[in-house]
């Protein structure tokens, strides 16, 4: 399982040039699932989405969690980050899971990141989406298990 996690001061969704979600400060995630995934990947990121500190405390420390600060979550199924580029031109995208093995473990993941009490929007699994971002910091990390 792969994640792009970015902090970010606002973030939305459109599919199909409606709508489909929307946060405020918080953390845009980018996920993708391996053919190998399993729950117990699934649950040891979420804990970690929710959990990492990455937030500005009073002194200006990373030291505060997305729970922390009450943020929200953008989570979107992202199965290009399991493209693989080292060879030609065009990716393989062999290395990612089938949509029957990723689409239950996205939404086990978005039930997960939901149960500890963040606000969590999502994408539309498998649609062709607009995702806008304004990226605070730039605050980037790339979490895999």
């Amino acid at each position: 399982m792969r994640i792009i996690l970015q902090r970010v001061k606002e973030a939305s969704v459109t599919v199909e040039g409606n709508l489909n979600g929307k946060i405020g400060k918080g953390l845009m995630l980018l996920v993708g699932i391996g053919p190998g995934d399993s729950e117990a990947q699934v649950r040891i990121l979420a804990e970690k989405c929710a959990q990492l500190r990455i937030f500005d405390d009073e002194q200006g420390k990373m030291n505060l969690s997305v729970l922390d600060i009450g943020g929200e979550i953008l989570a979107v199924s992202q199965f290009t980050l399991y493209g693989d580029t080292r060879k030609g031109r065009r990716p393989s995208f062999t290395g990612a899971a089938p949509p029957e093995i990723a689409e239950p473990l996205f939404d086990e993941f978005v039930k997960m990141l939901r149960n500890t009490g963040i606000t969590v929007a999502t994408g539309k699994f498998g649609a062709r989406m607009e995702v806008k971002i304004v990226n605070d910091g730039p605050v980037t990390f790339v979490l895999e298990t």
